[in-house]
Formats: C-alpha cells, structure tokens, sequence
C-alpha cells in the first residue's frame, strides 16, 4: 500500500515562512509528477507547485518567488518551501503525487493534507 503524509502545516503571521514535508512510503517504482495543492474554504482545490521526474517545476502566478518544491530521492520526501505568506495562502495543502507501483499501474495518489494558516 502507497501512502503520502504530509506535515509541516501550522499558524504563521503575514510575511512569515513555513516549510511542508510529504514522505512516501512503499512499493513505488516510479514517481512521474508531484506536486502540492492547496483548498481554501469555500474554493476548488488548486495546484501550488508541481515537479516532473525530469526535475521540470510548474508554480501558479501567485506563488511564484516565494514558494519553492524540491524533492529529495533518498529520502523519498517532497517538500514546499514557503515565504513570504500571504493570508490568501491559507488552506489545506496536499501532497499529490502521479506514481507507478508495484501493484500496479500508474496512478495518482493524495496525502490527508495539512493545514496552513496565514493570519495578519
């Protein structure tokens, strides 16, 4: 069984930084795409920041310079450094990840998500 969990979410003022973690765990051969989503109350979830296994990264405009996805393979970790928050950067933030297993085809997977709060 594939799991994604994240942790790093919390409070944090306006200006202030917060760094996500997602670990991945078991039979995963091949990890095409990750990437973070965020939901905000009330709308759609939406894409933060994705990486492709060739290392590509696609951030939305709004977080662009101050949010940066890295990936550490050893370790099987994704994380989301963020700076600079703003208070519309508060939400539920996701680790979703686009993975071949062992089981398997490829398939998209989701973590519990974490919460992110952003007051002023």
């Amino acid at each position: 069984q594939v799991t994604l969990v994240e942790s790093g979410g919390g409070l944090v003022q306006t200006g202030g930084s917060l760094r996500l973690s997602c670990a991945f765990s078991g039979r995963i051969l091949v990890i095409n795409v990750i990437g973070w989503y965020r939901q905000a109350p009330g709308k759609q979830r939406e894409l933060v920041a994705s990486m492709t296994s060739k290392g590509t990264t696609i951030y939305a405009d709004s977080v662009k310079g101050r949010f940066t996805i890295s990936r550490n393979n050893a370790k099987s970790i994704v994380a989301l450094q963020m700076s600079s928050l703003k208070s519309e950067d508060t939400g539920v933030y996701y680790c979703n990840a686009n993975m071949l297993t062992a089981t398997g085809p490829s398939s998209e997977y989701w973590g519990q998500g974490t919460q992110v709060t952003v007051s002023s």
